[in-house]
């Protein structure tokens, strides 16, 4: 029983996770320009960075924003995390 458990604790442990979930969409037609934006944080703490919508606009060169998605991926439980804002629009 106890090497189950932790044979199942490092299952969770070294475990990895990704997600793309669906923000926001307005009634324009997705555009063709494509901005990201992504922030990590280690431990709970983020280090100053910005994954902003406005920051993926900016960086995709978008004045009119179509559609917003963002993916999470978790890596060693909840260790390590990265957020990415995904834009799409003209």
């Amino acid at each position: 029983m106890k090497s189950f458990l932790t044979t199942l604790f490092c299952a969770v442990l070294l475990s990895s996770c990704t997600m793309t979930l669906p923000v926001a969409t307005s009634g324009k037609v997705t555009g063709s320009k494509v901005g990201t934006s992504k922030a990590t944080v280690i431990l709970g703490f983020f280090f100053n960075q910005d994954a902003s919508i406005a920051k993926a606009a900016k960086a995709g060169n978008i004045e009119e924003i179509a559609t917003v998605d963002q993916k999470i991926t978790n890596v060693l439980g909840l260790i390590y995390t990265k957020y990415e804002t995904i834009v799409t629009g003209e």
